[in-house]
């Protein structure tokens, strides 16, 4: 009889498509599904089904709830913890795990002791919801500004901090407790949208070790299991966590070209409670975010180049796809480049010279 095992995923984004990709090889059936859509439909689960999530949060429908209030949603208290970034930060500070000083903004919070705690900018985040730079309000002592309308109780207030790069983690652990990591990854933001991710860099690796510590601390307090995502600030040679995203992410996707098992298989194999083992790097590479353009057939054209193209309607500022371009040589990734250069919009270009810059 065909061992076959089912994956329901609440979200039917990229990160869902990236998971049915990863689950045929295992015979592991991953079935992404559009919560956002509403309907009478009931799905057809069965009692061994596995649940999961590509996204912290989901409106609540017939769909959801089916899904959420299944016996083998797994992480299911996990989720609306890391959603709300005042219980993440509360957790961090519980766990001791440096992060950037924050405080809640509620009804008796003051723009002048804000000022006087955390310097002239303070940057407001809004607790729930808000990703690629939405969500967040800079605070200026100079423009005299206020706390928006609306915000107080729904947002907090964290100090700006003076990093030298931002850097994430990507790890596993199992149902058994087993932490299995890959290399740090150096990544670059702009307007607080991830451009791109290079991965591994033999000058991070002094701070794997605390990288590890941290991240493994976290996913043992909420006894989690699968892939887990923590971004952090790197100053000198001590980390600060930004976020964490209890799922696979954005800055693991270079693991689909240059390791033996990306982020996608290790997190269906811990799900699935199938056998887990550090995965190893084949090579390294460089991760460019397609955001907001339209797809190019001269990106195949590359010689280290694999896209992963999502088939989505393209906006500004939606990512749509992403390239993955592996580093054999420095001559083939620079002739890379230098090709995304005179192909890309304007906005592309800081990103692409910040990874000219990383290897000259």
């Amino acid at each position: 009889m065909a061992d076959s095992r089912k994956v329901w995923v609440l979200g039917d984004g990229q990160l869902g498509a990236m998971l049915i990709y990863a689950g045929l090889p295992l015979a592991i059936e991953v079935c992404p599904v559009d919560i956002m859509v509403p309907t009478d439909e009931i799905l057809p689960l069965a009692a061994a089904d596995i649940i999961t999530a590509e996204r912290e949060q989901w409106p609540e429908s017939p769909l959801s709830l089916q899904l959420s209030s299944h016996p083998n949603f797994v992480n299911s208290t996990v989720f609306g913890r890391l959603a709300d970034r005042c219980s993440q930060k509360s957790l961090l500070d519980e766990l001791n795990i440096a992060t950037a000083p924050w405080e809640l903004v509620d009804d008796n919070t003051d723009e002048r002791e804000l000022y006087e705690d955390y310097g002239a900018r303070v940057l407001l985040k809004r607790r729930i919801g808000g990703y690629d730079g939405k969500g967040q309000y800079w605070l200026q002592q100079t423009l005299a500004d206020r706390i928006p309308p609306g915000w107080r109780n729904h947002a907090i207030a964290e100090q700006a901090i003076d990093f030298a790069e931002e850097v994430s983690l990507v790890g596993v652990r199992s149902r058994q407790g087993q932490c299995f990591f890959y290399p740090l990854t150096l990544n670059r933001h702009q307007d607080g949208i991830l451009m791109a991710s290079i991965a591994p860099l033999s000058r991070l690796s002094t701070l794997q070790p605390q990288a590890e510590a941290m991240l493994s601390a976290i996913m043992a307090n909420l006894d989690y299991v699968g892939v887990m995502a923590m971004e952090c600030f790197r100053l000198d040679n001590k980390l600060l966590v930004n976020e964490l995203a209890p799922r696979v992410h954005n800055s693991g996707h270079w693991t689909q070209a240059g390791t033996h098992m990306d982020q996608f298989q290790l997190h269906l194999r811990a799900l699935c409670d199938l056998p887990l083992m550090p995965p190893q790097v084949n090579f390294q590479c460089v991760m460019v975010n397609l955001i907001g353009v339209d797809k190019d057939e001269r990106w195949l054209s590359l010689a280290n180049a694999e896209l992963f193209w999502y088939n989505k309607e393209i906006r500004p500022g939606r990512k749509v796809g992403h390239l993955t371009l592996s580093v054999h040589d420095g001559q083939m990734l620079q002739a890379s480049v230098k090709a995304l250069q005179a192909w890309l919009p304007a906005h592309y270009q800081p990103t692409l010279s910040w990874i000219l810059d990383e290897f000259s």
